[in-house]
């Protein structure tokens, strides 16, 4: 049997904070464990946010608290035709089709709809499920608005896609002992898996990264929990193992809220300039002196 494989995987679009620090050292911990490998992989697919700086400081955050990962790192802006593959496997299989609505107009569209009764159901993120207004366009409309130059997202019918995988868990530890977890994915609805000018989104670049890097464990936050959902449904349509997922819990702060990369009180670089050291951040976020 392959040793382990984990993985830590932030996006350059800010600095790193305690909640990412106890992601990462979680990962590396159980890396070092069970003799396994760690990588580092930058998430940086979002040009307009993602900027150099913000990637210079994780591996400098990363290195101060003592970590060290496999070389080269991944980046996933230099695997887009990994992801444009992906998606034309799922559209011969007639699961993808585009959406031209941009999201303004579909949520004048829930606005109108619920002030005449309609109930939309949400998602587990709470966000609007597509209401579905451009799928049965015919073909012809659809080339039609493409050539025309029209944004659009590729979605996947993720009815049609069920009907396919038939009902699937996954292998989960996090607050329980490696128990049988039920996927949801129609809780989703069609999720977006690219658009016009970003040729992936989140769940389908870190299926086909977390494939190509042959990773056996995702440890990450109880907010993604969710979403490993709609991961084992594309696994299951693009041929990937699935991995075992442990997800722990959140760093909150004094509201109970998820922390932001704009928490400056609980940014590495802020804590590290106050005097902090790498052993007073496990000791922050719950983790054993090493």
């Amino acid at each position: 049997m392959s040793p382990p494989v984990f993985r830590f995987a932030p996006s350059p679009n800010g600095y790193l904070h305690l909640g990412h620090a106890l992601s990462a050292l979680m990962n590396f911990d159980m890396a070092r464990a069970a003799g396994g490998t760690f990588l580092l992989r930058i998430e940086d697919i979002d040009d307009s946010r993602c900027r150099p700086e913000f990637e210079g400081a994780i591996y400098e955050d990363l290195r101060w608290l003592g970590l060290t990962w496999q070389e080269p790192v991944r980046r996933q802006s230099g695997h887009f035709t990994d992801y444009r593959a992906a998606i034309a496997k799922l559209d011969v299989m007639g699961l993808i089709y585009p959406s031209f609505e941009s999201r303004s107009e579909i949520a004048r569209f829930v606005e109108v709809g619920e002030k005449s009764g309609v109930t939309f159901p949400r998602d587990p993120d709470g966000g609007i499920r597509y209401p579905g207004m451009n799928k049965s366009l015919p073909a012809k409309e659809r080339e039609r608005l493409i050539e025309a130059g029209a944004p659009y997202a590729l979605r996947l019918d993720m009815a049609a896609a069920i009907a396919l995988t038939g009902a699937l868990t996954w292998d989960e530890s996090g607050d329980k002992a490696n128990v049988a977890t039920a996927a949801e994915p129609e809780l989703w609805g069609d999720v977006i898996l690219a658009r016009k000018d970003t040729p992936n989104s989140y769940h389908l670049s870190v299926m086909v990264d977390d494939a190509a890097q042959g990773v056996t464990h995702v440890v990450r936050g109880q907010d993604l929990f969710p979403s490993t959902s709609v991961h084992r449904v594309l696994q299951e349509l693009l041929g990937f193992p699935p991995p075992h997922y442990h997800h722990h819990r959140l760093i909150l702060d004094g509201e109970d809220r998820k922390l932001s990369k704009s928490t400056q009180a609980t940014g590495l670089r802020e804590l590290r300039a106050g005097g902090a050291t790498a052993a007073d951040i496990r000791r922050m976020v719950g983790l054993p002196e090493k």
